[in-house]
């Protein structure tokens, strides 16, 4: 192999140091960036409270200098930065950065990836080389094995006292349920699941209401949970979304039987289907589509109806399936139209997890079952963060107040008193604003 010449060498040479200055100067601009950033949110906030004063005229809210000194690690590479201080001398007020909360020290998309890693099977020693392919080695200076091990203590501390909080004076309307099968860290049993809940409030809020430990989604894993759920305070919902597994719905009518009941429509579609031809498979597929996405429930039962005349001679397995629970599978035309699209399928549990599931190949290694669980309670919060209420979210309370939607048109319950009425009306057309 021929040895580089004189020339080439100051070319190689001129080109790292062009890429130390570049990176240099990512940095320099990363920590400008961010200075002026904080800057502008505490001058923001002082100028919120500045007619705010004490007896004698003084303001409140004032500049108190800066923090100390601290190290963030981020994509751009390692900061050092100060951040201004607040003083606030109202009562039981106090001035947090959201741009860069107390104690940070590395960038969220760190804390996105750690559990994510975990649960595909990582061990703590591999995350280091990992993580810089992701984000690059400077966005990960400092962070080892020892680091990991400290998040995945704090997060099962955290995961602890969030299962164990007081729900008493939470509501929520519609809940999805599912049980996600991770890859192996949630233990060597194949038979180990992560029952997860995820709640809408009367504002139309999604949030995540329980993480649990279960057992094939066994009857007895499922009422340990709701009942733990309605000793803590949580009423019934109005609704309830799962899949077919009878485990939840045998113990949500156990402890919750108020609850009105809906079958996750993409489940269905799926066992409907592998009893039929592959050849047959995507007529069906939209035949079954039309049933979903009818207008009104007798549209849905007339396509039911044709999908039962064609195969029911040939498959009468595949129809079987369908007609055993078209009543579940038609729950949600009771309700708001605007709401069907959230109500027809559990896909506001599964999104969340879906490059996590146990459809990824086993790595070496099961892992703390404690520590899998920790990390699934930390992705799906994150997650939450970025949930989008659901459609229409007036309508919600609406649905929290009685009131029935036929076919998904609002319809004021008959007993109601002409006063009732009234009020329900008036929170339907004041909420249209919000």
């Amino acid at each position: 192999m021929n040895k580089p010449t004189t020339d080439e060498l100051k070319v190689e040479q001129t080109h790292s140091k062009t890429y130390e200055t570049l990176e240099e100067v990512v940095r320099a601009g990363a920590k400008k960036m961010l200075r002026a950033a904080l800057e502008a949110e505490v001058e923001g906030y002082i100028q919120t409270h500045q007619g705010e004063r004490d007896k004698k005229g003084h303001a409140l809210v004032v500049r108190n200098g800066h923090s100390q000194e601290r190290t963030i690690h981020c994509g751009a590479g390692t900061l050092k930065v100060k951040a201004p201080r607040i003083h606030d001398q109202r009562v039981d007020q106090r001035f947090t950065s959201k741009i860069l909360p107390p104690y940070l020290r590395r960038s969220p998309r760190l804390e996105t990836a750690v559990p994510v890693l975990y649960l595909r099977g990582l061990s703590t020693g591999d995350f280091q080389p990992a993580l810089s392919a992701l984000l690059g080695e400077e966005a990960v200076a400092g962070f080892s094995a020892s680091t990991v091990t400290r998040l995945l203590t704090i997060w099962q501390e955290e995961y602890r006292g969030w299962r164990k909080r007081s729900l008493a004076g939470k509501r929520y309307i519609y809940i999805w349920a599912d049980g996600l099968y991770f890859n192996v860290r949630l233990g060597d049993d194949g038979r180990s699941a992560c029952l997860v809940i995820i709640g809408v409030t009367p504002e139309g809020r999604k949030e995540v209401v329980t993480i649990e430990d279960g057992y094939r989604e066994s009857t007895a894993s499922w009422a340990t949970v709701l009942r733990d759920l309605k000793r803590r305070g949580l009423p019934a919902p109005k609704l309830a979304v799962a899949d077919g597994a009878l485990g939840f719905w045998a113990a949500l009518r156990q402890v919750y039987p108020e609850a009105d009941e809906q079958r996750c429509w993409v489940h269905k579609m799926g066992n409907v289907l592998d009893k039929l031809p592959k050849r047959l498979q995507p007529r069906a597929k939209a035949q079954l589509r039309e049933i979903m996405r009818a207008p009104t429930r007798q549209a849905a039962l007339e396509e039911i109806d044709r999908f039962a005349a064609e195969f029911q001679a040939k498959y009468p397995k595949a129809v079987e399936t369908l007609t055993k629970d078209q009543d579940t599978l038609l729950t949600f035309f009771n309700y708001p139209a605007a709401h069907w699209i959230h109500l027809r399928t559990t896909n506001a549990v599964e999104s969340p997890f879906a490059t996590v599931k146990q459809r990824m190949k086993k790595t070496r290694g099961a892992g703390s079952r404690d520590a899998g669980l920790a990390m699934a309670f930390k992705l799906l919060l994150q997650a939450e963060e970025r949930w989008r209420r659901v459609n229409s979210p007036h309508l919600v309370a609406l649905v929290q107040a009685g009131v029935k939607f036929p076919d998904g048109e609002t319809k004021v319950l008959p007993d109601m008193s002409a006063q009732d009425s009234s009020e329900v009306v008036n929170v339907h057309e004041d909420a249209a604003f919000v």
